[in-house]
């Protein structure tokens, strides 16, 4: 089984604190869109023989795509792929999108079958400071009205950390999004990536970073409030109801193939990774006149083990020291069982039955751990 990402690199608006590829929308918006139809057409042989579960539609803002833009897409991977009968397709949106009359289209005309909806956070001073094109009425109308429209699995995105957020104001944020009656929350602690708005007002003082100990506590009331809400914390930044986990998302953590169409998109087909150029112009010219548009990487057995230690520990799975043994033998067996004696005796892993786990005080240093586990 595989996933096809779609990216769909526009936005009305340029949100303060997003690094991810992309650009206003312009007049090349529909050059584009025909170059993923064609990229999709020339990579039809990537994922081999594998059925495709998943396609998702991220960005940017795929929700300003035309309902004909979406079916061009979807039937022209159909077209070019064996595809499962029902696939997880999910649109990532913003609420302000989201209205009436385009949810009901979305249902009844396209496949999509899962919205991904960009909240962020209930509170318009939020909204402001993180640029975003929704209000707080807005947010709490779009889950309405896609559920008005018959969508039954939602998932919705929060921030926290935000400069100057207490656990107060956090908490107020989760209690809100909990009474949606949503399927699936990804929460993510602010980051101040370089090249973005925040990380530019970082450095000059005019924002600062909330502390670590602020920090711990408003990962520890998420963690609470969302198994009170029975809620599977699958993935460190990822809570989903019984049987609503992402499957898309889920299939990156467990190493299946994807192919990635569009500027910046990545692909993975256990040989090696490869790239698209981030670039709109470039991408458009080698697209249409068979120019190189994409970077590659043949994996090694290194890299595959430090992907597999990458994706896995972060999940509710957690890491397979029988597999590491079996798939990439004994010295990077040995190499794990030393590393991950620390974490072990300060309660930031646990193994049980050979399967390496975080615990709830380590999910917080998870990035610390992951790179400490990995092979130099």
């Amino acid at each position: 089984m595989a996933g096809i990402y779609i990216h769909i690199p526009f936005c009305r608006k340029m949100c303060h604190y997003c690094n991810f590829h992309r650009a206003l929308v312009d007049e090349n918006i529909n050059v584009l869109l025909k170059s993923l139809v064609k990229e999709i057409e020339l990579r039809k042989n990537y994922l081999g023989h594998d059925f495709v579960e998943t396609i998702y539609f991220g960005g940017g803002t795929p929700s300003i795509l035309e309902i004909s833009e979406i079916n061009l897409i979807i039937s022209t991977i159909r077209n070019n792929f064996k595809t499962d009968d029902n696939p997880e397709i999910t649109l990532e949106a913003n609420p302000d999108d989201l209205g009436r009359e385009y949810l009901q289209k979305l249902i009844e005309n396209t496949l999509i079958n899962r919205l991904s909806i960009g909240i962020q956070s209930f509170y318009d001073e939020d909204l402001k400071l993180l640029n975003r094109r929704h209000n707080s009425v807005q947010a709490k109308e779009s889950v309405a009205y896609a559920q008005e429209a018959g969508f039954s699995n939602i998932s919705i995105d929060l921030i926290y950390g935000l400069p100057g957020m207490t656990a107060d104001r956090w908490k107020s944020n989760l209690k809100q999004a909990f009474k949606l009656n949503v399927q699936h929350i990804s929460a993510y602690h602010l980051t101040f990536e370089p090249g973005t708005e925040f990380y530019r007002l970082l450095n000059e003082g005019v924002l600062s970073q909330l502390s670590d100990n602020e920090s711990l506590k408003q990962f520890e009331l998420l963690i609470e409030l969302a198994q009170k809400n029975k809620f599977i914390h699958y993935e460190i930044s990822n809570f989903a109801k019984d049987e609503y986990y992402s499957i898309h998302n889920t299939n990156y953590w467990k190493q299946k193939k994807y192919l990635g169409i569009g500027p910046s998109a990545h692909s993975y087909n256990y040989i090696s990774r490869q790239w698209n150029i981030a670039d709109n112009n470039k991408y458009i010219e080698g697209v249409n006149n068979s120019r190189p548009y994409t970077e590659k990487e043949t994996l090694d057995a290194t890299m595959k083990y430090n992907d597999y230690i990458l994706t896995s520990l972060r999940t509710m799975w957690g890491t397979d020291l029988s597999y590491i043994e079996s798939s990439f033998g004994a010295k990077y067996s040995a190499h794990i069982a030393g590393k991950s004696k620390k974490f072990l005796d300060g309660s930031n892993l646990t193994e049980d039955r050979n399967i390496l786990k975080l615990t709830e005080k380590g999910k917080f240093i998870s990035d610390y751990i992951i790179s400490e586990l990995m092979f130099p």
